[in-house]
């Protein structure tokens, strides 16, 4: 059998030619041609993308600062910057993904309080209406929260108390939907669960008078007449203008009853001790 010589010169010249190869391949790798850019120069053309309104360009160009030069200057500002060029792209996963990692590395940074504002952006901006699943409403509420409590003094404090108050407000929303439903079942007891959680749990929003007067509905309904007088005069001390009030006093007058309050009423409790802060 013949057998093949290796040489020197043969060795070399198969070396030589992986080399070749490989280099090769390495030049029709573009990513190689991205990690020679520097950071600076990333940035520059993410910036251009953003400002162009190619919001979903800018953001992956902000990733590749934070990516290629993780210790570099710029990489800290990146990341904020993606996240709010997703956000802005309406790609909430990931701008709540980018915000919530600027949060664990900097959760004292100037821009921490514009990051948590940025998580409960991508929540609120995906609230439905009230006829649907309120588990984002929730979130963003929680959220928000967040941004009012843990940076009271931050630029982004005032609009995440009026957004937590709409999300309040559509929260009580699917309460009521839910109890005028089994009000109109004559459901009582479970309508009045209902309307009992919005005058508890949600008693700034608008739709606490409904919710007062439906109260009213509910108990005439099961015949439990100090309750119905109860409610009917909270509603009244409270918005004694409202079409609620006119609506529940003359349920009462055609049951012969009128407003009257109940010191041992759980609605009365719950009145005193929010507004005047009597605790039982």
């Amino acid at each position: 059998m013949k057998r093949t010589r290796i040489t020197a010169r043969t060795l070399g010249g198969s070396l030589a030619l992986a080399a070749a190869l490989a280099l090769a391949g390495c030049s029709s790798d573009d990513s190689l041609v991205d990690d020679a850019r520097p950071a600076a120069d990333i940035f520059a053309e993410a910036e251009a993308n953003y400002q162009d309104g190619d919001f979903t360009e800018a953001a992956t160009g902000f990733d590749e600062v934070e990516r290629l030069y993780p210790y570099s200057s710029l990489a800290k500002t990146a990341m904020i910057r993606s996240a709010e060029a997703y956000y802005r792209a309406r790609r909430y996963d990931e701008a709540r993904l980018a915000a919530q990692r600027y949060l664990d590395f900097f959760p004292s940074d100037e821009d921490a309080a514009y990051a948590q504002y940025i998580v409960a952006l991508s929540y609120y901006d995906q609230i439905s209406d009230v006829g649907r699943d309120q588990g984002d409403t929730i979130r963003a509420g929680q959220a928000l929260r967040e941004v009012i409590e843990r940076y009271p003094d931050s630029a982004w404090a005032r609009d995440a108390a009026l957004k937590r108050d709409l999300t309040l407000d559509n929260l009580a929303g699917k309460e009521m939907e839910i109890g005028r439903y089994y009000l109109g079942r004559g459901h009582y007891v479970a309508a009045i669960n209902r309307f009992r959680r919005v005058v508890e749990q949600y008693n700034t929003t608008s739709q606490t008078p409904e919710a007062l007067h439906r109260l009213v509905e509910s108990y005439l309904g099961l015949g439990v007449t100090a309750e119905a007088q109860n409610a009917a005069a909270v509603l009244g001390f409270n918005y004694p203008g409202s079409e609620w009030y006119v609506d529940s006093f003359a349920l009462l007058t055609g049951e012969r009853l009128g407003p009257e309050i109940s010191p041992e009423s759980w609605l009365s409790r719950n009145f005193r001790k929010v507004v005047y802060g009597d605790q039982f």
